[in-house]
């Protein structure tokens, strides 16, 4: 099965659950978004990373990665590999001299250690097909990421579009309002209506 490389292009803070953040995937190269809720601890640890600043002390995935480096292993791939039910899956692709091993892990994780190793990251169609988000060309791509990852804090934002409307929406109301969060730049919101898309079909 062919894989798709992705590569990071936001982290933007979620409008409905306090702590939660949208990370946002691109197709390299290609148009189509990725977006992946994840939680504040784990857009921390990918903000620290991608921004270069280093703890005090090591966090969990600097932690795996002084493991890894110990035991002479290295990362030499992330796939996000399957989508159930709205949950990604991934895997850490792991090598040392004498063999290779994939590692179950959630998407956050696999990618916070992935960024630590410098290891590309992959998916597949069928997921970017299921999940994926197309943009137009006229769209704007992301905002910069150093602007969304200065400070990893809940935001005071209106409240997002509850779930409940988007359950009782028709299958053009829904496509409209998957335009407009696009538009807006409201990956999470999309995330959900995608998922409620894809429920009907």
């Amino acid at each position: 099965m062919d894989k798709i490389k992705l590569e990071i292009l936001g982290l933007s803070s979620s409008q409905s659950q306090s702590g939660s953040f949208a990370l946002v995937l691109g197709e390299k190269p290609g148009n189509r978004r990725l977006p992946i809720i994840i939680g504040m601890f784990e857009a921390q640890a990918i903000a620290i990373e991608i921004e270069k600043i280093i703890p005090n002390r090591p966090m969990t995935h600097d932690l795996f990665k002084s493991f890894a480096g110990n035991f002479n292993f290295s990362i030499k791939e992330i796939i996000i590999s399957d989508l159930k039910e709205g949950v990604f899956f991934a895997k850490i692709v792991c090598a040392n001299d004498n063999k290779i091993i994939e590692i179950d892990s959630r998407p956050s994780d696999a990618i916070a250690i992935g960024l630590r190793f410098n290891a590309p990251i992959f998916t597949y169609e069928t997921i970017l097909s299921e999940a994926g988000i197309e943009l137009s060309e006229t769209e704007e791509e992301e905002p910069d990421i150093q602007k969304e990852l200065e400070q990893i804090q809940p935001k005071k934002t209106k409240p997002a579009m509850g779930s409940e409307k988007i359950k009782d929406a028709n299958m053009d109301k829904l496509k409209e309002m998957l335009e407009k969060a696009i538009e807006q730049e409201d990956y999470e919101k999309a995330a959900k209506i995608r998922d409620e898309i894809n429920k009907r079909n």
